[in-house]
């Protein structure tokens, strides 16, 4: 019995690297040469800016491009002034929305506390805050069950047959759960942040199942369109 016990567990450590190393393989394939290209276009442009502006340096370009990516990866607007009253990441929706990553454990990384303190807090914050989110949602999950119980209950009492009941229960809340989480919210978001549909699906699921890679946030949309205005209407001068 623990041969047994020892070769299923080999078995499954096998089975997770080798589904691994097949998402490494298809990722790869998929992404690789579209960055290849990302990465050629952005040095030609790179070419292109020194040549129309032959003041700057190879060195000082350098430097303002990482000065602007770390301003970007902060969430801050590299071309607004420190006295404008612009976007900033810790007004109260923001640091709420925040909170529920923290607790959901989604954590975009979009926002992240950057002060000691901040950190600090965060790390308690979490240790009890994650907890809880498991009890409210535990307690979700037992008020769909007794809903589920229920509407089982009312097919059988029509006629239907006990197991029949169950699967098209069970249909019915994947179906439900799957217009309210994954079709309405994309429409949402298409209007919105300007996203397309696929890529409000996308986003969704990523949340839901608490992935959370930050490629996308919601609020974010209308603010880098600001920001694509602003250089554009700059670039006039």
């Amino acid at each position: 019995m623990a041969c047994m016990d020892i070769l299923k567990s080999a078995l499954l450590a096998v089975i997770f690297v080798i589904y691994l190393v097949f998402g490494a393989f298809v990722f790869q394939r998929l992404e690789k040469e579209a960055e290849d290209t990302a990465k050629s276009n952005t040095y030609l442009h790179r070419l292109d800016f020194l040549k129309n502006y032959t003041c700057l340096t190879h060195e000082a370009l350098d430097q303002l491009v990482n000065v602007i990516g770390d301003a970007v990866k902060q969430g801050i607007n590299p071309l607004a002034n420190s006295t404008e009253n612009s976007h900033t990441n810790w007004d109260f929706s923001s640091s709420f929305f925040l909170s529920g990553t923290v607790v959901t454990t989604i954590g975009y990384g979009t926002i992240a506390p950057r002060t000691a303190g901040g950190q600090i807090f965060c790390v308690f914050y979490a240790l009890f805050g994650i907890p809880l989110n498991v009890i409210v949602l535990s307690q979700v999950g037992k008020k769909l069950s007794t809903w589920c119980k229920k509407l089982g209950k009312c097919l059988f009492s029509r006629g239907v047959k006990k197991k029949t009941a169950k699967i098209l229960t069970i249909i019915f809340f994947l179906v439900i759960g799957s217009i309210v989480f994954m079709t309405i919210p994309p429409f949402v978001f298409s209007f919105t942040e300007g996203w397309s549909y696929q890529e409000g699906i996308y986003y969704a699921f990523i949340s839901l199942s608490t992935i959370g890679f930050g490629d996308y946030v919601v609020g974010y949309g209308m603010y880098l369109s600001l920001m694509l205005l602003m250089v554009r209407s700059k670039s006039h001068y």
